[in-house]
């Protein structure tokens, strides 16, 4: 596996790049980000490793602008420990987020839940199209459509929806919704789940305060509304 770790920390950088090589990963260090990023957006890379604090670059416009383009997996690992902060690389395509100084192991771990989670999507999304209303949410290519007009989602956008809409009316904890779009053993704060639902709604409900299509249990969690029969639970 080609492994690209971003970070201007010279001896964390080293010291990870000693450890991965240890596991028969091939592996580039990179300081300065720009020079790497269409390299990493022509598919050069199976797994990026990144910094959020960069002279030259935003970390979290590095992720965005990475996961326009591809699906490559991500984990960011700084010293940035901020919930907003956190959420914000999360929403914009990190798959996981590690604060400084972590164990190396433990990232290891994360990196496998990662590429697992994404297989598993890869063989549970096949090519089954989802329509409700007006709307079709297209598995191949990632593409949600009302009527002839796409709508923009972000990566954990389109994977909460189409995991919610497969099963309509079936109730998601938080932190089953975690598990599935983020990895079986993901660590994270469940509350950003509430921040990427409510972005959903924003996008598809004709009142986002009263949606119709992506709906609360209280106490329990989220669930898509059984389009199946007419709404009816």
């Amino acid at each position: 596996m080609n492994i690209v770790i971003l970070d201007e920390d010279k001896i964390a950088a080293s010291n990870l790049s000693y450890s991965m090589q240890q596991d028969d990963y091939n592996v580039t260090v990179v300081r300065s980000p720009e020079s790497e990023i269409e390299n990493i957006k022509k598919g050069k890379y199976d797994f990026v490793i990144t910094d959020l604090i960069f002279k030259s670059i935003n970390g979290l416009t590095l992720i965005q602008n990475i996961r326009k383009a591809c699906d490559v997996p991500i984990i960011v690992t700084t010293n940035i420990d901020d919930d907003i902060q956190k959420i914000l690389a999360l929403e914009y395509g990190a798959d996981d987020y590690l604060i400084k100084p972590y164990n190396i192991l433990e990232l290891k771990v994360r990196m496998k839940a990662i590429l697992r989670r994404k297989k598993a999507q890869v063989n549970e999304k096949s090519e089954i199209e989802i329509k409700f209303d007006d709307y079709t949410i297209k598995p191949i290519g990632r593409v949600l459509s009302k009527g002839d007009t796409n709508i923009s989602l972000t990566g954990k956008e389109f994977d909460l929806l189409y995991v919610m809409s497969l099963n309509p009316g079936r109730v998601y904890s938080r932190e089953e919704l975690m598990t599935k779009i983020w990895g079986y053993d993901y660590y994270g704060d469940a509350r950003s789940i509430d921040v990427h639902i409510r972005r959903i709604r924003e996008k598809i409900e004709t009142d986002s305060k009263n949606p119709k299509y992506v709906l609360t249990k209280w106490g329990l969690g989220y669930y898509f509304y059984d389009y199946r029969n007419n709404g009816a639970e």
